[in-house]
């Protein structure tokens, strides 16, 4: 029992990888980069929709 302990107490003391902050940091830039691209995409189709709307 107490070797299991011994490496539960390493694990949380390690420092080694990524930490609850970077995932953070990550996520944001993912949600960033997901809602650049859903405006782009409407912007796009708003234009084109505008352009089929003026032709008819």
């Amino acid at each position: 029992m107490k070797n299991f302990a011994c490496k539960i107490d390493r694990f949380l003391k390690s420092e080694d990888g990524p930490t609850a902050v970077e995932y953070a940091v990550m996520l944001a830039l993912i949600v960033v980069t997901c809602l650049s691209a859903i405006t782009a995409i409407g912007t796009a189709a708003k234009s084109t929709f505008s352009k089929v709307s003026a032709q008819l």
